[in-house]
């Protein structure tokens, strides 16, 4: 997964390789689709061609980058459950090099509708054959529920990235998801991986935040992110403005946070990333924290 040159010519270069991440936690209120709007976005403001897919029926990503769908728009929705082609509903962001597949209310039907489908479980995958040839790096923002949705964006995805709240009960559920990873790894995707754990809505000043942190890092080890995302009024505010905090307040905590996060996660793909001929360099952070 590396950058791209993004001049006037668009026309989608064959890349087969590029990169599927999936952000999921079942448990709502983890700064999950806070994650997937800022990677994507740190993503893009490094140099990446980068596509994000609303998944989730709230289609919070999608109006947290300043996008409206408007009555009779096509959606991921249509995609997924009508078999509409990807490029008809995907819009450009106000980001460059970010573009968005919205998400709408009528997924929230989507997990009934899809119940009785022929290769229900596949319908994200092949969807986004064509998104894999055009982007750099394709984010999933998934639904908070383990349906068929999630398990879609699962059977997609290359890896899995899992936001964790730094409050009470931030375990909670975290086992039934790793089954479920497994799961759809031994029936659907071999090649699914969790490239870690994020620790999100961290409060250095307490003593909770502390304890959420140790005891994260006692069961998932080397797993969790060396950055940890903190509790901020800035990134409350971002989505409410229609921006990633990246853009929103491109000094704040939370936005170098989410570029060092964006570096790490760079730097775990690793190998996974297959080198490609027409690669500048990638993202990398500076001491000071600022993405480069």
């Amino acid at each position: 997964m590396k950058p791209r040159d993004h001049g006037r010519d668009t026309a989608p270069q064959q890349n087969p390789t590029a990169t599927v991440l999936a952000v999921a936690n079942q448990k709502g209120g983890v700064g999950k689709t806070t994650t997937a709007i800022s990677v994507a976005a740190a993503l893009a403001e490094s140099g990446c061609h980068v596509l994000l897919v609303d998944l989730d029926p709230q289609g919070n990503a999608t109006s947290g980058l300043g996008i409206r769908v408007a009555v009779g728009q096509p959606t991921i929705y249509d995609v997924v459950i009508g078999g509409m082609d990807l490029h008809r509903v995907v819009l450009d962001s106000a980001i460059a090099g970010l573009r968005v597949a919205p998400g709408s209310i009528d997924l929230a039907g989507a997990e009934i509708e899809l119940v009785p489908a022929v290769n229900r479980e596949q319908r994200l995958r092949r969807a986004l054959v064509p998104a894999r040839a055009a982007h750099d790096v394709v984010v999933v923002d998934c639904p908070p529920s383990l349906g068929l949705l999630t398990v879609n964006a699962l059977t997609a995805a290359d890896f899995v990235l899992v936001p964790i709240q730094c409050e009470y009960y931030a375990l909670e559920g975290l086992g039934s998801l790793r089954r479920n990873v497994d799961l759809v790894r031994s029936q659907l995707n071999p090649n699914l991986e969790v490239i870690g754990f994020v620790l999100t809505m961290l409060d250095a000043r307490t003593k909770l935040s502390h304890q959420v942190v140790d005891e994260v890092r006692t069961h998932f080890g080397d797993l969790v992110f060396r950055t940890r995302i903190p509790r901020s009024v800035r990134l409350a505010e971002a989505p409410g403005f229609g921006q990633p905090i990246t853009v929103f307040d491109p000094g704040s905590r939370g936005a170098l946070a989410y570029r060092r996060l964006a570096a790490e996660v760079v730097e775990r793909l690793g190998d996974a990333a297959r080198p490609q001929s027409n690669s500048p360099a990638p993202l990398t952070v500076t001491a000071g924290g600022n993405a480069r």
